[in-house]
């Protein structure tokens, strides 16, 4: 049995990549608190979890953590010694991951914030 045939969209969805800096290093080192600021930020963006993974590599070090959409994912990984997390944030259908971003920068309070925005798709159909 053949898969039907969809119309090829331009786009599947929107990745957005944000660099964190100047992030108080104690907010980095709690995996509890990144955990709930993922979950917090997915729902902001009208995503739907399904499923988390977080791990903290020890007192004063950071954490490593991805959170599992129905839209797709967010990551983040965090360096307390620099003050600094990366956060992937990739959604597609109606989730607005741009959200998302907002949530995660009004809790984590970076001084500075760099986002870059990409369409992710295909270039035509077969």
């Amino acid at each position: 049995m053949n898969a039907p045939q969809l119309p090829c969209p331009a786009v599947l969805g929107r990745h957005l990549l944000l660099d964190l800096q100047g992030v108080a290093p104690a907010l980095l080192t709690d995996a509890v608190l990144v955990e709930r600021v993922l979950y917090a930020s997915a729902r902001a963006a009208g995503a739907t979890p399904v499923d988390a993974r977080f791990q903290h590599f020890g007192p004063g070090l950071g954490v490593t953590g991805v959170l599992l959409l129905k839209e797709s994912h967010i990551s983040i990984h965090t360096w307390p010694e620099y003050g600094f997390a990366a956060v992937d944030i990739f959604m597609c259908g109606t989730a607005r991951p741009e959200l998302a971003a907002e949530h995660i920068r009004a809790a984590l309070a970076p001084r500075t914030m760099t986002l870059r925005d990409e369409a992710r798709g295909m270039n035509g159909c077969r």
